[in-house]
């Protein structure tokens, strides 16, 4: 079996990793591990852009207000200072990349900023209606071409080896050497040792039978650091975008924030607008409450969909902004020049995660999360509309840095993957079946809404899925699909535990047994 060592090895080829990849490889080789394609993650499907106080009419103390007040009182305002304080060098960097940013000569910072929900200005750079695919490319391609990084596309993670695993228990710190890594081609587990390893493997998506997220966020980076002994802290705050097209045939396709922060409105099927009636900000309301408000609308009236209108617009104005989109709809047979487009909440982004320090670090040595993977502390119990992309960007470097400073730790000879007392599965259905059954009840149990005996009856199917896919993994070759839902299973447990710990509402956790909310603020935090 192959083994193979990195000065540091990132699981995960989003914003954050492309970044510390990158940061690093001027002195360091750099083992870089993606699921399927380099650029086939979440961070290229973000359509908004980028949030940071660019504009002189903007400043960072107005989007570290925004922020907090957006994250219901759970933000950590250090590491929020810290982060949107850096934003405009950050942006500056990937200007320095070669993003092609959308431009704008009447602005004063000479590119195009929209506003999105949440947000008191505009401050969201874009390169039109597919910056992350824009910024994914761009250092997509450095990544590629840089001599001291190494990308194993169609590759994906079994688990972390620490020290903890290898029988060490001479010492309370528990170290991360590495990991072994299934080569989806050729079916081989290869043992891969690291000086320093990073997990940002992005979020959680997939747990739901509704997302805007791609096949890949399948929680992985979250369940092997859980699985590792890493802290886990605010599983409950699954941010449900609150509008994705409704169509057959539009897979996981959101509506961006920035068609409501350009004037789009919601309507009901008759045309009747209905968001001041739930906030008085409306459209520009923060994610949370718009989507309850739209699931409230489709419960109380039984629809399958409310409608999000911007054909007001001149035709030029959204060609212009929104071309993706545009192109996107006109394929479905949807003209938004002339007609509104149906939308549905679907989950989107894991607010929670692996709690890290402001430099990426774990409660591991040597192991690292970055990006949607990690907790933070920066969106509180809510996510601030566009902030995600510039945490990936700030923590990318941040773990860099990090890592330029620390003194070289011995290599560790790591044992060779089993499997010689397992077996190929003969029933692979099992998997497909126990797939969809986990994504069914956590989108009809713990979804927008909660309630007790819903989150109790998803932690009984927990438990019987936990026993059937161990004892699957214990008997049979590991395939991706396989790690997948293994991944699935644990990270579901993480929301589900984390969300009966929570007895009151705050942000994207709304009870209807504890609609309130507490005056004692608290992170829910979770250890093995």
């Amino acid at each position: 079996m192959p083994h193979t060592y990195f000065d540091t090895l990132i699981i995960g080829s989003g914003l954050a990793g492309l970044t510390l990849a990158l940061n690093l490889a001027e002195s360091k080789k750099v083992g870089l591990i993606t699921k399927q394609a380099l650029l086939d993650g979440a961070s290229g499907w973000a359509q908004g852009g980028i949030a940071a106080a660019l504009s002189e009419n903007d400043s960072p103390e107005s989007h570290i207000r925004d922020t907090i007040n957006a994250g219901a009182g759970l933000c950590d305002e250090e590491i929020t200072r810290s982060v949107l304080e850096s934003g405009p060098k950050a942006i500056q960097w990937l200007i320095e990349q070669g993003v092609p940013f959308t431009r704008d000569q009447k602005n004063n910072t000479g590119y195009h900023l929209t506003r999105e929900g949440g947000h008191s200005t505009r401050r969201v750079i874009h390169a039109a209606d597919t910056t992350g695919q824009a910024v994914q490319r761009t250092l997509g391609d450095k990544v590629l071409n840089h001599k001291n990084i190494s990308v194993l596309e169609n590759h994906i993670a079994i688990d972390l080896i620490t020290s903890r695993k290898l029988g060490n228990t001479d010492t309370n710190k528990n170290c991360c050497f590495g990991a072994y890594i299934l080569d989806n081609q050729s079916g081989r587990v290869k043992t891969i040792s690291a000086q320093n390893t990073i997990l940002a493997a992005g979020g959680a998506g997939k747990v739901y039978l509704y997302t805007t997220n791609p096949d890949t966020a399948t929680g992985d980076g979250i369940a092997m650091g859980w699985r590792a002994g890493c802290h886990i802290a605010n599983m409950e705050f699954i941010q449900f975008h609150p509008t994705c097209l409704y169509h057959p045939h539009a897979k996981s396709f959101l509506i961006s924030e920035a068609v409501r922060g350009e004037g789009g409105i919601l309507k009901l099927p008759d045309g009747k607008c209905f968001m001041s009636l739930h906030d008085e900000r409306a459209e520009l309301a923060p994610r949370d409450i718009v989507a309850r408000a739209i699931d409230f609308e489709m419960k109380k009236r039984g629809l399958d969909c409310v409608y999000l209108d911007i054909s007001h617009k001149p035709k030029a104005f959204l060609k212009e902004h929104f071309p993706f989109i545009y192109a996107r709809c006109l394929e479905l047979g949807i003209d938004i020049t002339r007609q509104p487009i149906p939308v549905v909440p679907a989950a989107h982004y894991t607010c929670g995660g692996i709690v890290t320090n402001l430099n990426g670090k774990t409660n591991l040595e040597h192991l690292y999360a970055i990006g949607e993977t990690a907790h933070t502390g920066l969106h509180g119990a809510n996510r601030l509309a566009s902030n995600s992309l510039l945490e990936c960007l700030i923590f990318g470097q941040a773990a860099a840095k990090d890592i330029f400073n620390q003194e070289p730790i011995p290599t560790t000879k790591l044992p060779q993957w089993d499997e010689s007392r397992v077996s190929h599965a003969d029933e692979e259905v099992i998997i497909s079946h126990n797939w969809d059954e986990l994504r069914r009840f956590m989108w009809n149990y713990v979804g927008i809404v909660r309630t007790n005996k819903r989150l109790q009856r998803a932690q009984h199917r927990i438990k019987l899925l936990h026993e059937e896919i161990h004892e699957y993994y214990s008997n049979f070759r590991v395939t991706s699909d396989l790690l997948e839902l293994r991944n699935l299973v644990d990270t579901a447990d993480l929301i589900v535990q984390s969300a009966i710990l929570r007895h009151e509402s705050r942000g994207l956790h709304f009870s209807l047994d504890y609609p309130d909310t507490q005056s004692h603020i608290q992170n829910t935090i979770l250890k093995i």
